[in-house]
């Protein structure tokens, strides 16, 4: 046996926290807690590249936003896995004053922008993606178990507001990015 593989997932099913209860690995459950599990490790990524990322705005660095955020993403997947862990409002409160907190440095939004501009901006706007992907896996997840009325590991309502707020954070932080090199916002032309 190994501490970094048990076999027990060979035949395509697993378990959650403190249950013998199988789950085929393709259900909605399983696939939330991956997603989750995507979008922590990609921020991971972002956060690496954001180190040289400091503003006073911030009153944090990004790579300390960014941070927390993946601490909170391991709180969400807890829930989803059945343990007692939950977001809370304040958690939501917090993605909401770092946006404030941004919104107020970048000019206003008049239009969409097309993604890119500088390395980290890029990544962030991936992230955000992967972000809004975790949201509909966890609004699918919620609704279906609300359907069969189960309740082991559905998400809160604090955690779907939470992912939502994590999309708008990470859109803002892109555009912080690319207003703090002095990277335009393109428009798409819709050609």
């Amino acid at each position: 046996m190994s501490d970094l593989y048990t076999g027990k997932g060979d035949k395509g099913m697993t378990t959650f926290f403190g249950s013998a209860e199988q789950y085929p690995k393709s259900a909605l459950r399983v696939e939330s807690l991956g997603v989750l599990d995507e979008l922590n490790s990609f921020l991971g990524f972002c956060k690496v590249k954001a180190a040289h990322v400091q503003h006073p705005v911030l009153h944090m660095s990004m790579k300390e936003v960014l941070e927390q955020v993946q601490h909170d993403l391991f709180t969400a997947q807890a829930e989803i896995g059945g343990a007692g862990e939950r977001l809370t409002e304040e958690k939501v409160t917090w993605l909401e004053a770092q946006i404030a907190v941004i919104e107020k440095e970048l000019p206003p939004i008049t239009t969409f922008f097309l993604a890119g501009g500088t390395e980290l901006a890029a990544l962030l706007d991936v992230a955000r993606t992967i972000a809004r992907r975790a949201e509909r896996r966890l609004v699918s997840f919620r609704h279906d178990a609300a359907m069969i009325g189960a309740e082991k590991g559905r998400p809160s309502g604090y955690t779907i507001a939470y992912l939502n707020r994590l999309s708008s954070l990470l859109y803002a932080c892109a555009r912080l990015v690319n207003h703090l090199a002095g990277e335009k916002e393109p428009a798409p032309t819709y050609t």
